[in-house]
């Protein structure tokens, strides 16, 4: 049996003209693009669409209300139902609306927030319209504080060493079964 080694082929391009690339050189294409494009992630081509939230009063709806002649009834047959009515007063109601977007890499933004407060009188006649913007709004501030719990604030040597003297035997070399406790 006799191995002859054969003569390397030259490779040819696949077209005319064509020339094969270098494995670095897509790698280099790679990083290349994806440099350019970590800028660009910003940008509002990868932003998603507004979302509208809650009950939109339109304003053309809102031109069509006249106070002092129009009811509940009307109101909510133009409008829909209310967001939310008054806790303490039934007789005024909230039209709640907020567009927000979804950012990359961020939490959504709340764009436009409207709110168009109604009251009624005892009649359910509508006596009053008022539009509040987010200028008008106040902030409100979330409290991170922690409501503390007695005995559980613990320091690392009761951790480590808390449980020593606690645990028994177990009655270790007895047998324990149901009815078995001590006395018996």
């Amino acid at each position: 049996m006799s191995f002859s080694v054969l003569p390397r082929r030259e490779t040819t391009p696949c077209r005319p003209g064509h020339v094969a690339r270098h494995p670095t050189a897509r790698l280099r294409a790679g990083l290349l693009a994806l440099v350019l494009a970590v800028p660009l992630a910003g940008c509002s081509v990868f932003q998603a669409r507004p979302v509208q939230h809650g009950n939109k009063a339109d304003p053309d709806l809102l031109a069509q209300l006249v106070p002092g002649v129009q009811t509940q009834a009307d109101v909510q047959a133009l409008l829909g139902s209310p967001s939310a009515t008054g806790t303490f007063d039934p007789g005024t109601w909230y039209y709640i609306s907020s567009v927000s977007r979804m950012q990359p890499g961020s939490n959504p933004s709340s764009e436009k927030e409207r709110v168009v407060v109604m009251r009624f009188d005892e009649g359910g006649v509508l006596r009053d319209i008022e539009q509040r913007g987010s200028d008008t709004m106040r902030d409100v501030s979330i409290v991170d504080r922690t409501t503390p719990v007695p005995g559980t604030e613990r320091t690392l040597l009761q951790s480590l060493f808390g449980n020593i003297g606690r645990v028994g035997a177990g009655g270790l070399g007895s047998e324990q079964g149901p009815g078995s406790g001590p006395g018996r």
